[in-house]
């Protein structure tokens, strides 16, 4: 599983979720809106939103393709849910 996470310097909920992942040793994939802004238009054809953080979980399908991913906004009122997954 791949994780992709979209982040803004200013969100504090963005930066508890890279210590997070960081204290458990969780690899990711940081995309810094502040740094990139192309991919904030990837983050609303993904969620519909441009709210971060954002979770972007995919999966591989089983003939090799990436399946739908799973993305979630928020860490705070996720956490269970991104630690399921993560788990």
């Amino acid at each position: 599983m791949q994780l992709e996470l979209y982040t803004r310097p200013t969100c504090s909920d963005c930066q508890d979720a890279k210590a997070y992942l960081a204290k458990h040793r969780i690899s990711y994939i940081d995309y810094d809106l502040s740094k990139d802004p192309v991919k904030e238009q990837e983050l609303i054809k993904l969620s519909g939103a441009r709210m971060v953080p954002t979770f972007v979980f995919k999966d591989k399908s089983l003939v090799g393709l990436m399946s739908k991913p799973k993305v979630l906004i928020g860490f705070e009122q996720n956490f269970d849910e991104i630690i399921g997954i993560l788990s």
